[in-house]
């Protein structure tokens, strides 16, 4: 016991030597913390540029562009009766969505108003920012066009038909960052601690043939374990506080699942390190794939809508499960039971690669 604990103290003492690796896998998760959901604090975009083809011109469509005006998500860049220069202003990126208002908008509006039209069209570049644009343009239409409406009630038997109201259950603020950040925390936790280890046991082989005893081997996968299992209370406790994201929806088994889900990592960066022989082409060949394990883990782009062989890559991933799983927990506070299947798998491909590691290392 007493040697085990002396490789267990070893390895963090070997990481604070390592600045390059205690930058990683110490500082990486404090400092992304902080820094990764500031850009996000104000949680919706505003003064979003848009594009009014007025071709209407009459008192009712300037009574519209004064409303939008008067809305902070949106910002009225410009005001034209040609289509075409407002749909070259979108291709060129200096809008985000054209509103269009038709001729005879105002005398339509009064004689038929089912049959009315109003334009509206959004740039695909940026659908999660672009769709305040939708919301404040609704409000700031259905405010106006009532207004009209009223003032013409013995001219128009049409009654406007009652808003529906949306009541996000998972993200009450339906904002950005409340959105992105509870699902970027596993992935956090999980590329520091793939490249942190990586670099380290990569530091070992390059200075020496490593092939620890297993007091060592198992001392070395403590620390690191302790480090990760840290790293995850300290986001998904004392950050999502911080930032009043959403948490503690089951937080029991939040508690269950993290040192399962940081056992998997660790094991499989353990695996992982063994094929690198010197710990700059850890950062050239790992730094990448955090992009594309977001990607795969269904919160970007659902993974019903990507190919099969993509949706079958993604289900062999842990991170993909991991991301999932927390995301349930923390926000939408699924019981247990739900996520039992991600903490079998998590399990089973941890003592996997815990096996896979060990005998790699041993070997070499």
């Amino acid at each position: 016991m007493k040697s085990f604990f002396f490789y267990f103290l070893k390895t963090f003492k070997d990481i604070k030597r390592f600045s390059a690796v205690f930058t990683t896998l110490v500082l990486g998760a404090i400092l992304y913390g902080f820094f990764y959901p500031t850009a996000y604090k104000a949680q919706q975009a505003e003064d979003l540029p848009i594009i009014i083809v007025d071709q209407d011109q009459s008192a009712l469509s300037h009574q519209i562009i004064n409303t939008i005006q008067s809305n902070p998500n949106i910002r009225i860049a410009h005001v034209t009766s040609n289509f075409l220069e407002a749909q070259q202003q979108v291709q060129t990126q200096k809008a985000d969505a054209i509103l269009l208002l038709p001729e005879h908008l105002s005398s339509d509006l009064l004689a038929d108003p089912k049959n009315t039209g109003v334009g509206l069209y959004i740039s695909s570049a940026y659908l999660i920012r672009v769709k305040q644009i939708a919301s404040g343009l609704a409000s700031s239409l259905e405010y106006v066009i009532q207004n009209h409406l009223e003032r013409f009630g013995k001219v128009s038997h049409f009654h406007p038909k009652l808003p529906i109201h949306q009541i996000p259950l998972f993200n009450p603020l339906s904002g950005y960052g409340s959105y992105i950040f509870p699902s970027v925390a596993p992935l956090i936790v999980h590329q520091t601690i793939l490249l942190g280890v990586g670099m380290l046991i990569a530091g070992y082989r390059e200075k020496l043939v490593w092939r620890p005893k297993s007091k060592e081997f198992f001392g070395f996968f403590a620390s690191i374990f302790t480090i990760g299992c840290l790293a995850c209370l300290y986001l998904f406790g004392f950050i999502f506080w911080l930032y009043d994201y959403p948490r503690g929806g089951n937080f029991w088994g939040m508690l269950l699942a993290v040192p399962i889900f940081i056992g998997c990592i660790v094991s499989l960066s353990m695996f992982v390190a063994t094929f690198f022989d010197m710990p700059e082409r850890v950062g050239h060949v790992l730094v990448p794939t955090s992009i594309v394990l977001f990607l795969l883990s269904g919160t970007s782009w659902p993974l019903q809508s990507m190919p099969l062989p993509l949706q079958w890559l993604s289900l062999c991933l842990p991170s993909t499960h991991a991301i999932q799983m927390f995301v349930q927990l923390n926000q939408m506070g699924v019981p247990t039971l739900i996520i039992l299947p991600k903490l079998i798998f998590l399990s089973l491909t941890g003592i996997l690669f815990l096996i896979l590691a060990y005998i790699r290392l041993k070997n070499k």
